[in-house]
């Protein structure tokens, strides 16, 4: 019999997900087949629900300590989040956000600007049309999809429905979201690297995940790290959390021969579960490259396009299997986008997995669209300190043995806390600094 790959085993059970039972239901004066929709909220039952404002806020959370987490080259000081909340006609208030690393008092001005103007007195029901995919820069991308995200919400406490339930082509959809433990970033190699780095895998396996992604530490050039003492660590590292906890390394600039020749072996060999985004995605070669990567790891998968925002730029890497995994974040791409992506990705027998690096107004949306797309896999979860993670609910997502339960409550099924703006008051500037270890050198601030 012959032994199947990881990567024939995504796309086998990728295409039985998007095959899955589905069921119709009513729009106006029709029925409609969920899984023949055009678009999310095709079909769903039109109420006069109008937008009257919308509202962008800043927080921060200012850490006391050294540092929150640090890789490369920088500190990591604060973090930020952009609070979006859409108001209506019918008091029901929609809340999300769009990306912060575009700088939420940024997003505030774009939004005032552009988007409120033109949104007020639209109905929410015309989600799609009105906020999908709107942006045509950065700064544009998260506002709107912060904007798209907060709608959804809306929609979802309006029609008594969680968010997920009314993305997904089943009926009884799975409100059970797999999360991965997302860390590895503050092992400095010139401190004991090495033993955190493997206490951290450790404490995850610990408290339930059975999956962990980790970074590549702080400054090799600084540390005299080289691949030849690396890949010792990682069989290490292998060695203690045993061959079945699923480890993930995350991408690193090295040259493209040294990760065909030396890298990919030893992933292979190790059975990592996937790499992620070796190469650029803005290296005119990225997707021969990403295609030669992922045949040199017959089963290792290869995941990327975290800076995406749109099913066009997915289309091509699945299609090729470039990538068994996407990794499209919610506070760029917007729900409806997403929904659109998980389809792409569903047609060609891939993975999605969002990238969600910031907190709890991001995750609330990418945890829909997984549990909500068939081609949803798992969720990234920062573990690093951050209460703009959980600390704004008042009753956040309970999280168990490496799962996630949607509650069933309507819309993202949260509230937030009184006074956030008071708890969580906006400090401006950057949330990262240089590493004060590396002042006097060359040393450039993100890799080295």
């Amino acid at each position: 019999m012959k032994k199947i790959s990881r990567r024939t085993f995504v796309a086998t059970t990728g295409a039985a997900l998007a095959g899955g039972m589905t069921h119709a239901f009513h729009g106006i004066g029709a029925v409609i087949d969920r899984a023949k929709r055009s678009s999310p909220a095709e079909g769903l039952k039109r109420e006069n629900i109008v937008i009257t404002d919308i509202k962008v806020t800043p927080l921060s959370y200012q850490h006391d300590g050294e540092y929150l987490w640090r890789c490369a080259g920088l500190y990591v000081w604060k973090t930020d989040a952009a609070l979006v909340q859409v108001f209506t006609n019918k008091g029901i208030v929609g809340i999300a956000e769009g990306s912060p690393y575009r700088g939420p008092d940024n997003l505030k001005v774009y939004t005032d600007k552009f988007i409120t103007p033109l949104l007020k007195g639209e109905n929410v029901f015309d989600v799609d049309f009105l906020t999908n995919n709107q942006g045509h820069n950065s700064l544009a991308e998260g506002a709107w999809a912060g904007v798209n995200n907060a709608i959804w919400d809306i929609i979802g406490k309006a029609t008594g429905e969680p968010v997920y339930k009314l993305l997904s082509n089943h009926l009884n959809p799975s409100n059970k979201v797999k999360i991965y433990a997302s860390g590895g970033v503050s092992h400095a190699w010139y401190d004991k690297g090495e033993e955190d780095l493997i206490n951290e895998a450790l404490r995850y396996k610990e408290a339930g995940y059975d999956t962990f992604k980790f970074r590549n530490g702080t400054s090799w050039k600084y540390s005299g790290m080289t691949m030849d003492k690396y890949i010792p660590i990682l069989e290490r590292l292998r060695k203690a959390v045993g061959p079945d906890f699923k480890l993930v390394i995350e991408k690193f600039p090295w040259e493209f021969e040294t990760i065909i020749n030396v890298l990919c072996p030893v992933l292979e060999d190790l059975k990592f579960y996937w790499y992620e985004e070796p190469v650029s995605l803005t290296d005119p070669a990225a997707l021969e490259q990403h295609i030669a990567i992922n045949e040199a790891m017959p089963s290792v998968m290869v995941s990327g396009g975290e800076s995406w925002w749109n099913r066009y730029q997915v289309q091509p890497f699945v299609a090729a299997k470039a990538m068994n995994i996407i990794q499209t974040d919610a506070n760029l791409t917007g729900i409806t986008e997403g929904w659109h992506i998980g389809q792409t990705i569903s047609e060609y027998g891939q993975y999605y997995c969002p990238h969600n690096w910031v907190g709890g107004l991001t995750t609330i949306a990418n945890i829909h669209l997984v549990a909500g797309v068939p081609s949803g896999h798992m969720c990234e979860l920062n573990q690093t300190y951050n209460p703009l993670k959980w600390d704004i609910f008042k009753e956040p997502y309970p999280i168990k043995n490496g799962v996630l339960t949607i509650p069933d409550k309507p819309g993202f099924g949260v509230e937030l806390i009184d006074d956030i703006e008071k708890k969580f008051p906006w400090v401006p500037g950057p949330y990262y600094k240089r590493n004060p270890r590396f002042e006097g050198t060359d040393l450039p601030l993100w890799w080295s």
